[in-house]
């Protein structure tokens, strides 16, 4: 059983949608019993960094991290997980992988100006093997942002796009990881990367 985290700024009705489209079960809620009791949970965002830390249930997900049990972050999901953000001021993130979120500058050294935020679609380049990216091939996927994540530490970098700058696009490490892009607007790669998510579920499930 899959739980998304409703606190307000997420794009429940799509997510929500893909996972049906795979045959997994889920539920939307932001009690704690029932996100703690999940089998993986899915941390959607949509807008502001500081709002979303504002009406997150911090600790909530920072104890369902600490369970091992799997934990994707998506969009805005996915830049909460990091340690904190400049957007709207310094605010701190969950804190649960390394690495700060920054604004695209719109501007290139040579002084070129370029359109923020980012949006349309990129090509994934992979940089690490993992369960994520399992029997994938690198394609196009689709981003919608304006802040992009720098990892301080390349090891939770798994595949990177190009915008400008370097766009984590993939990132994980142990049970936590996150995708930058809207995967469930992501035609075939995106659906087969939230397969791979169910499956890594369904692995630790059967190992428990």
């Amino acid at each position: 059983m899959i739980g998304i985290v409703d606190y307000g700024m997420g794009n429940l009705f799509s997510v929500s949608k893909a996972l049906e489209r795979l045959g997994a079960e889920y539920f939307i809620s932001a009690d704690k019993g029932k996100l703690l009791a999940a089998d993986a949970l899915l941390l959607p965002g949509v807008g502001s960094f500081r709002d979303a830390m504002e009406r997150l249930p911090v600790e909530t997900i920072k104890e369902f991290a600490a369970s091992g049990k799997p934990l994707l972050g998506i969009c805005l999901g996915m830049q909460l997980l990091f340690e904190r953000s400049e957007e709207n001021g310094p605010t701190e993130g969950l804190g649960l992988l390394p690495g700060s979120v920054r604004r695209f500058p719109g501007k290139t050294p040579e002084g070129q100006t370029y359109k923020v935020p980012h949006m349309g679609w990129n090509r994934l380049e992979f940089v690490e093997e993992s369960p994520l990216l399992k029997n994938l091939e690198e394609d196009y996927v689709y981003f919608v942002h304006s802040y992009y994540v720098d990892a301080d530490n390349s090891d939770v970098l798994l595949a990177k796009a190009n915008y400008n700058e370097q766009v984590s696009a993939v990132v994980g490490r142990d049970n936590i990881f996150g995708m930058q892009f809207h995967p469930e607007k992501s035609s075939k790669l995106g659906m087969a990367l939230l397969a791979n998510f169910l499956q890594m579920v369904e692995e630790r499930k059967a190992i428990r």
